[in-house]
């Protein structure tokens, strides 16, 4: 996955959302809903077709703190399973 591309939400996904910080999909060829809570959700919707990796990461970090400097792989971790689940796709490269 490369960091320079900005990240979409596919058209592909319905969504539920239950409260400030929980938000269950469904990529409609799947069987099962994915429930996103807390940091897992405000990542979603940081997810906006603008947005490449590391401007997301820089927005969590100014949100949270990252103690044990572990925040770019978990992102980059949970961007490459939401991208292999179908639940997110390019939108070409980041403005």
């Amino acid at each position: 996955m490369t960091a320079r591309l900005a990240w979409r939400r596919s058209t592909l996904v319905a969504e539920v959302r239950s409260g400030p910080c929980r938000i269950a999909l469904l990529q409609l060829d799947a069987a099962q809903p994915v429930v996103l809570e807390g940091t897992a959700a405000t990542i979603w919707e940081l997810i906006d077709g603008e947005r490449n990796e590391q401007a997301i990461l820089a927005e969590l970090e100014a949100r949270f703190e990252d103690a044990n400097d572990h925040m770019q792989a978990q992102v980059a971790d949970f961007l490459a399973n939401l991208q292999d689940q179908h639940l997110i796709e390019s939108a070409g490269p980041a403005q």
